[in-house]
């Protein structure tokens, strides 16, 4: 399901995944390649691992029991996930793309952050954004329509990529599945948007997306 890959060349430090360090401790990290589609972890595994995206991007989710799937987040280049308050997984995650990842070994950055300060709070500010994304997704969730939806759904690509022009890894069917709705709504919504002025698509996939006017498509974001 994927491909081992370690750079040598890169320092083995915190630094290099985010943290704000005092001691610069020496680390081991590894890098691995997992082709679009491949499982990282799935939910109930124990969490042995904390991973960061290199490059590409990696959904979580989980599976209802009526079969639906409700992704949880995306997490894009240089983000850190896996951090979880029990000893296993509570999501699954695949890989949107292909995709790298670093990673560490979770006992190893918890022993860190009891050494180093500096490390221990830049964990617990970590800690601190996811828990602030699930309270937003869960706004999101209850937003009553569907341009609502998309709308803050497309606000929080452009936060969090900050160019120009929105290249999304992911379809649609994995729009519909974080914003709880289904493939056709998503589809129309955004064509509205496109019809308002709001976007526009550069290329045929329709996965690059420009934002041509900011305070309208905040104004379908009726909810803030």
């Amino acid at each position: 399901m994927f491909a081992y890959r370690k750079d040598q060349s890169r320092p083995n430090t915190l630094g290099s995944l985010g943290f704000t360090t005092t001691s610069k401790p020496t680390v081991n990290l590894s890098e691995f390649k997992y082709q679009r589609k491949a499982e990282i972890f799935g939910e109930g595994e124990p969490a042995v691992y904390v991973y960061q995206v290199k490059r590409g991007a990696v959904r979580s989710y989980k599976l209802l029991n009526d079969g639906r799937r409700q992704i949880g987040a995306f997490h894009l280049v240089d983000d850190i996930f896996g951090i979880e308050n029990g000893a296993k997984h509570r999501f699954t995650t695949e890989a949107v793309v292909e995709t790298i990842v670093c990673l560490i070994r979770r006992e190893s950055l918890q022993l860190e952050a009891e050494r180093d300060a500096a490390v221990s709070r830049s964990l617990l500010r970590l800690t601190s954004r996811n828990l602030e994304h699930a309270e937003d997704h869960m706004l999101l969730l209850g937003r009553k329509t569907a341009v609502e939806r998309v709308a803050a759904f497309l606000q929080e690509m452009d936060r969090r990529t900050g160019t120009n022009c929105l290249s999304l890894p992911m379809g649609r069917r994995d729009i519909a599945d974080y914003l709880g709705l289904t493939l056709e709504t998503v589809s129309r919504a955004v064509s509205r948007l496109h019809s308002e002025g709001v976007l526009k698509f550069v290329g045929r996939t329709q996965r690059e997306i420009v934002i041509l006017n900011r305070e309208k498509l905040q104004s379908f974001d009726l909810v803030n």
